[in-house]
């Protein structure tokens, strides 16, 4: 190991517990899952492999918590929410540390790019409570007025990914608080200590079993799913978690809210700022390891610039592109989440087709020691059809494809699975306009790639699925609508 991975090497793992109505919970088993850090290959925890039980008592606390919650005023959940936020605030090293430990991610990156946003969408969910929106009261028949009730769901079930631990668990709870909801929350089982650490602040402020967390694995997160109490489940994940998740909603007529994988493609013509394109794009493909749904990994360049391209970019992954231990503050990424995804990203490099050159990277870095990382690579000389363009990687990959014209380019960028997310480069407003509209993804950049705001909703077409997380958009997703008739004639 190298030496800031000996430091960082713990001797004796963390033993976790669920958090359940106000307090810590012992599981009712004695099964538990290694929490790994990415960047050392050590267990730094152990989690509690949550039973049918675990499950049950739950959401037994959340169904408690609602009758309580889901009568308090849009102004009492905003005072809850921004007390929240605030404690949030005073907590962030713990956060940070905890979450780099889970996901192996740089302190500063995590510092500066996560936690404020997280507090901030939080802060913006705590507002929205008091400005829901409806169609006016008024006498839309004769002698009859009429009025639209924005109410909560009631018990809302919810699966988070290990790629964003704190900002999934963020998406998903703030705007199911706002709205009046209480919430049982199942994290990935490697990377579930800052959402504990989230639930337990959020304990100070919002009444016992309004956000719960059970820790396990994929059989706990079906029970959470399957559970005859939750009126919503949402999961953020994978294509096939979220088919597995609608099937099994489907049975109980539950909402579904649902955000998966993505396959962004990225458009670049010939007359775009190639320089603010190649360090917007490295940065956007290789952030966070490039485990992002919205991650900038599939460019298409123009034939005019395509070469000069490949060759740039694929010299930005060489000498800007660093990956390094959480603690080097000049690290743009860290190691991917775990030794499964490493060998899933190595298997897409091994199985790349003859007709694929490898540009830049391409190997497990070793020099860090025993972690989970993986160089920042460029691949080029793709075709349509190949795994690595149609597929997820999840990983540090950009891949580039050299396309003949616009109606090319937005033919390949929509000829895959994916719908969540895109980007266009050109100083053309013309074909900005035209290819913003043509691009079939539920957000569409142009001249940059991967900002998001809370005031605007994120969220996928096609098998990216369906519902939005930020904005009023995801806020009125954790509400149900009720039509209310008074007869004032009588």
């Amino acid at each position: 190991m190298s030496s800031s991975a000996e430091e960082r090497a713990v001797s004796s793992p963390r033993q976790l517990k669920n958090f359940v109505d106000g307090a810590y919970a012992a599981p009712e088993t004695d099964e538990t899952t290694d929490v790994v850090d990415p960047s050392t290959a050590q267990v730094v925890a152990k989690a509690p492999v949550s039973t049918q039980a675990d499950v049950d008592a739950a959401y037994a606390s959340a169904a408690k918590a609602f009758a309580e919650w889901g009568q308090t005023t849009p102004g009492e959940r905003q005072e809850g929410l921004l007390k929240f936020a605030d404690a949030l605030e005073k907590r962030s090293d713990d956060l940070i540390k905890l979450e780099a430990e889970n996901t192996g991610k740089p302190h500063a990156l995590t510092a500066s790019e996560e936690v404020p946003v997280m507090i901030d969408q939080l802060r913006f969910f705590a507002g929205a409570a008091r400005v829901l929106e409806g169609r006016a009261s008024a006498e839309y028949m004769k002698g009859h007025t009429s009025w639209i009730r924005r109410e909560p769901i009631g018990v809302i079930g919810q699966v988070t990914p290990w790629n964003y631990p704190m900002m999934m668990a963020m998406w998903k709870i703030a705007p199911a608080l706002a709205a009046g909801n209480s919430v049982v929350l199942k994290p990935s089982d490697t990377t579930p200590e800052t959402t504990l650490l989230m639930a337990e602040i959020a304990s100070e402020f919002l009444p016992a079993g309004t956000f719960n967390v059970v820790t396990g694995d994929r059989d706990t997160g079906r029970m959470v799913v399957e559970h005859k109490t939750p009126a919503m489940v949402a999961i953020t994940g994978s294509v096939r978690a979220g088919m597995q998740v609608a099937e099994a909603a489907a049975k109980d007529v539950k909402r579904v809210h649902l955000e998966l994988g993505g396959k962004a493609p990225v458009i670049v013509f010939d007359d775009a700022d190639i320089e603010a394109a190649i360090e917007g794009i490295a940065i956007a493909g290789y952030f966070n390891a490039g485990q992002d749904c919205t991650a900038a990994t599939r460019v298409l360049a123009a034939p005019g610039i395509h070469d000069d391209f490949v060759a740039a970019l694929a010299e930005y992954a060489k000498k800007e592109a660093k990956v390094g231990m959480p603690d080097d503050d000049d690290a743009l990424f860290g190691p991917v989440n775990n030794e499964n995804q490493l060998a899933h990203v190595t298997g897409f490099i091994d199985r790349l087709p003859s007709h694929a050159t490898v540009s830049a990277g391409g190997n497990r870095v070793t020099s860090l020691g025993d972690g989970f990382f993986f160089e920042p690579t460029v691949v080029s000389g793709l075709q349509q059809d190949d795994e690595a363009v149609q597929d997820e990687i999840f990983g540090p990959v950009i891949t580039v494809q050299k396309f003949d014209d616009e109606a090319k380019a937005i033919a390949w960028a929509n000829g895959v699975e994916y719908g969540l997310a895109s980007s266009v480069w050109t100083k053309d407003f013309g074909r900005a306009m035209r290819v913003s509209k043509a691009l079939d993804f539920g957000c569409v950049w142009i001249n940059t790639h991967i900002p998001l705001v809370a005031e605007m909703p994120h969220g996928g077409f096609k098998h990216s699925g369906y519902g939005k997380d930020l904005s009023m958009y995801g806020f009125e997703d954790y509400t149900r609508i009720k039509h209310v008739m008074a007869n004032i004639e009588s």
